[in-house]
């Protein structure tokens, strides 16, 4: 029997959705290539101010081969990365807001231009999240390395 074909990134968001056929059909439609998704099925997603998120990012590209999806807000002021659901209910560090069950968040369509919500690291639909424990430690070092978290 043969292996089923992996998702693509945008089916991988859609099944997050209740009907994914009816959130591919309105995601296509919408002009500004967004749509609204629950976290906590496929996903929760921890969200940090900018400043502190761009530099952990960075040290997330250093230690790992490529973190789970991130996205950025209209104007870079928060950024938010997707982790296991499940997540947010154990997350214990202060300012970090997180979107879990009975959440819903904005979700741009990966590879089209938005002119708000944006990627800074788009799903691939394989189903990778970041780590919540190496997401703690590269808060950690950010945050020292800003010294002023």
């Amino acid at each position: 029997m043969a292996a089923a074909a992996p998702k693509s990134a945008v089916e991988w968001l859609a099944a997050a959705a209740p009907d994914p056929g009816a959130c591919l059909r309105e995601w296509e439609r919408n002009p500004f290539g967004v749509t609204l998704l629950p976290a906590g099925r496929l996903w929760d997603v921890l969200i940090v101010r900018g400043e502190l998120g761009y530099p952990a990012l960075d040290v997330l590209g250093r230690v790992l081969d490529r973190p789970g999806p991130v996205l950025a807000d209209f104007g870079d002021s928060r950024a938010g990365f997707f982790v296991p659901p499940g997540t947010v209910a154990r997350w214990l560090g202060t300012g970090v807001r997180g979107a879990g069950r009975g959440t819903w968040i904005v979700v741009p369509y990966p590879g089209r231009a938005t002119g708000g919500v944006r990627w800074l690291v788009p799903p691939d639909g394989s189903g990778a999240l970041t780590d919540p424990a190496v997401l703690e430690l590269a808060l950690h070092e950010a945050a020292a390395s800003l010294g002023r978290f």
